[in-house]
């Protein structure tokens, strides 16, 4: 009796262990490759220690990326590919409902996907509808329970602990390193093909208009130009532009704030805590002055360059480099010797 009651005992624990597993939502590109943000989610996704499987959703070329996702070593056990016309504009009242469906029928301790306003959108409602709390931007995976992200827009760290059983988290991309390719991964893509129980009555899909251009995106580019209110005008920001011209597929144009609220540039072109992060090998601040919110989204880059005609200004007190005078003249200049080169 004492050793059936033992053995009893050890069935009913093993009944209630739950294998920790994680789900990273995969994003695309408007070309259809992968992402940016996705391959450093997927390095954070590696540090869980759990088997990774990922979901690629989208109208089209969604096999593409799920080949991509292939060259990658990080734990990635299976991916997942919902390619549908239901998804055009990957809209969240039709996302996350599917996204719902895949976790109760596998369960996941860990939702993770990039920082971005795809995530942004899907990942809030997806954690209102399982009753958990989500945790934005994480900067650092301690364990599977205890991560850090950023507060008062940088100025302090805080660590925290989940105990929910389901970790619902977007990555801030510029902590975490690029995943590295490894072609001998070899996860097995499955297709996913039953959407029937999908609807959406709450909104359509219209169009969509996007911007052409040969330079890299805000959150991939090596260099980015940034530009303030110093430079008053929208047709002033001609001077960065010429600047990133001179770094071919390498250089992006951004701007502060300001800058936006001004006029003088698009809402996609804003750093910041309210814009985007951005994390470039060189980032020159152009007529900026560092305000606590822009700051944030800039301060990871690995060189700062700062031009302003106010020796004082807070962005001198993170800069690596600085250039104190009228921009008007110094980026002119700085072009033409550059052109040189």
């Amino acid at each position: 009796m004492h050793s059936r009651y033992i053995l009893c005992r050890l069935i009913s624990r093993t009944h209630t262990i739950r294998l920790s597993s994680t789900l990273v939502l995969a994003e695309q590109s408007d070309k259809g490759t992968l992402a940016p943000i996705t391959l450093n989610t997927l390095t954070a996704a590696k540090q869980l220690n759990n088997d990774v499987h990922c979901i690629i959703i989208g109208q089209e070329k969604c096999s593409e990326a799920a080949a991509e996702l292939q060259k990658f070593d990080t734990n990635i056990k299976k991916i997942f590919v919902a390619e549908n016309a239901l998804f055009k504009g990957l809209l969240p009242e039709v996302v996350t409902p599917f996204l719902l469906n895949l976790q109760k029928q596998n369960n996941y301790t860990h939702i993770l996907s990039g920082a971005s306003t795809y995530s942004k959108s899907v990942l809030p409602r997806l954690a209102a509808l399982l009753d958990v709390q989500p945790i934005t931007d994480v900067t650092k995976i301690i364990d599977s329970e205890k991560f850090t992200r950023n507060i008062y827009a940088g100025n302090a760290i805080l660590t925290l602990k989940s105990n929910d059983k389901i970790k619902i988290m977007t990555i801030r991309g510029t902590a975490f390193e690029v995943a590295k390719p490894n072609n001998n991964n070899g996860a097995q893509i499955e297709k996913l093909s039953s959407f029937d129980n999908i609807k959406n009555d709450q909104s359509e899909f219209v169009s969509q208009e996007l911007q052409k251009s040969e330079r890299p995106e805000l959150s991939a580019a090596r260099i980015v130009i940034s530009g303030g209110r110093a430079l008053k005008s929208k047709e002033n920001f001609k001077l960065l532009f010429d600047l990133a011209d001179l770094f071919p597929g390498q250089a992006a144009v951004g701007a502060s704030r300001a800058a936006v609220d001004a006029g003088y540039c698009p809402n996609d072109m804003q750093i910041g805590q309210t814009g985007k992060i951005v994390a470039p090998e060189l980032y020159i601040a152009i007529g900026i002055s560092g305000a606590i919110q822009h700051v944030a989204g800039m301060k990871d880059s690995k060189i700062i360059v700062a031009i302003n005609k106010d020796g004082d200004c807070p962005i001198y007190q993170i800069a690596d480099y600085s250039l104190v005078g009228d921009l008007f003249k110094i980026v002119p200049e700085l072009t033409e010797q550059l052109k040189k080169k």
